[in-house]
């Protein structure tokens, strides 16, 4: 999800959009590309940090995946305004917890 808002990201910004350390990140990456949905490449200015971009195939994912978020309201049981309530108190808390560490 993180690529479809914004492709061309290095992993250390998508590790920091995720809240998780590049380290745990690597074996899922390797994975989307094994399967063809994403390219990992040396950036040309610094060959320690890895680019991220989308293939075609995950491209065309995204346009799959459009409607999951409306089946997964559907079969939450809950309305909308509600499941925005709830994300305002689950971005509290993270940010609460964030900031106690």
């Amino acid at each position: 999800l993180v690529l479809w808002e914004r492709d061309g990201l290095t992993v250390g910004e998508v590790s920091t959009r995720l809240l998780t350390d590049p380290g745990s990140l690597t074996p899922l990456l390797k994975r989307l590309e094994a399967e063809g949905l994403i390219r990992r490449t040396r950036s040309r200015e610094d060959e320690r940090v890895v680019l991220l971009t989308l293939t075609e195939q995950g491209k065309a994912l995204h346009k799959k995946a459009q409607g999951v978020p409306q089946c997964i309201l559907a079969a939450s049981g809950i309305n909308l305004e509600q499941l925005k309530a709830l994300q305002k108190d689950l971005l509290a808390l993270r940010g609460n917890l964030l900031e106690s560490l």
